[in-house]
């Protein structure tokens, strides 16, 4: 395979962002690569299919001609310098690589390439904080201040992404996800009298905090070894049996007889069904509404992210741009369905 040609420092400020990119246009740069894996063609060719991003977005990308040791020195998960152009396909862009090669970004590239929360984490978290303050039982708010007191976990849970791909796969976006939950249950429980807030709100607080030891979000998303061999559900229910011991020696207060076990049922049952990786099904009426808020969440952001994305498929113009998008999306896997784009009430 030729070698790249000579081109800039990845540090360049005339870059391009993919939030940027139109049909048929030339890139080169630097930016992020997922989940990179070697194909074959019809013809048995190799080919490399990956996902680049940078923090303004991602795009799909396919180099028709690779050869296998070439593609040994890539990343799975990483940084690479590439050109090529865009095309569009079946309603979306998507980039046919010419030439590609690993690299080590500059810090300074390192924030143009890792996507992180259109909002302040301080400014969340505090939100997040007040939230909790409004636990009615004791117990429950004790809990929750032993969480809240771990400075190390409290610093990664305001950068951890809410999951390496999917929803809210961005710095941040796991206090983001939280944070939302707790607005939904806000809205939700009072119109349930019979079910207990606080262990909803402990729940929805508690569910995903072990994200932050499965997932490795210093430069591109992957998974821990912790996170590979236990992950993030296993985990969560390790922490919270920890931090119950030390609620009792820390303060003194008597936790009641079923809330660590309720709360731990939680966890373990946030996915709803085995076939998403939940280890129970939901058994409370409490685990139930965390479970059903929290799929709300993900679907209507994945949903809404590809259906009225926040850029536009394409700068090309009017004409340009509405053929290439059409009123569908391209099948979104996660959802099992494409999306019907325009605004039904929009002339």
């Amino acid at each position: 395979m030729p070698s790249a040609p000579d081109r800039p420092a990845p540090s360049t400020p005339a870059r391009r962002s993919i939030s940027q990119f139109a049909p048929s246009e030339r890139i080169d740069g630097t930016f992020a690569i997922s989940n990179a894996q070697l194909g074959r063609t019809k013809q048995d060719k190799a080919f490399l299919k990956c996902l680049i991003s940078d923090k303004s977005g991602q795009l799909p990308a396919r180099m028709w001609s690779i050869d296998p040791e070439y593609f040994k020195r890539l990343p799975t998960d990483g940084f690479v310098w590439l050109e090529g152009e865009t095309q569009p396909y079946q309603g979306e862009l998507q980039l046919i690589i010419q030439n590609i090669e690993a690299v080590e970004p500059t810090p300074e590239m390192m924030r143009e390439l890792i996507p992180c929360s259109a909002r302040d984490p301080e400014e969340m978290f505090r939100e997040l904080t007040a939230v909790l303050g409004t636990l009615a039982h004791p117990a429950a708010r004790a809990l929750a201040g032993i969480y809240l007191a771990d400075e190390q976990l409290m610093d990664a849970f305001k950068r951890c992404p809410a999951a390496k791909s999917m929803h809210h796969a961005y710095l941040g976006g796991l206090l983001e996800h939280t944070l939302g939950l707790l607005n939904l249950a806000n809205v939700a429980c009072p119109l349930y009298p019979k079910i207990s807030r606080d262990v909803v709100m402990l729940g929805l607080f508690l569910h995903d905090l072990g994200k932050t030891r499965e997932l490795v979000y210093d430069r591109t998303f992957s998974y821990s070894d912790r996170g590979e061999l236990i992950g993030h559900i296993v985990e969560g229910t390790i922490m919270l049996h920890d931090k119950a011991q030390q609620v009792m020696r820390a303060t003194g207060q008597r936790l009641p007889r079923n809330l660590v076990l309720v709360l731990q049922h939680i966890i373990l049952s946030h996915h709803g069904v085995p076939e998403f990786g939940a280890a129970k099904i939901p058994m409370s009426p409490e685990a139930i509404l965390v479970s059903m808020l929290d799929n709300l969440d993900a679907k209507m952001f994945m949903a809404l992210n590809a259906a009225r994305p926040d850029r536009a498929v394409s700068d090309a113009g009017d004409q340009t741009g509405e053929a290439l998008r059409g009123n569908f999306t391209e099948k979104q896997w996660a959802l099992d369905t494409k999306l019907f784009r325009p605004d039904p009430l929009a002339d």
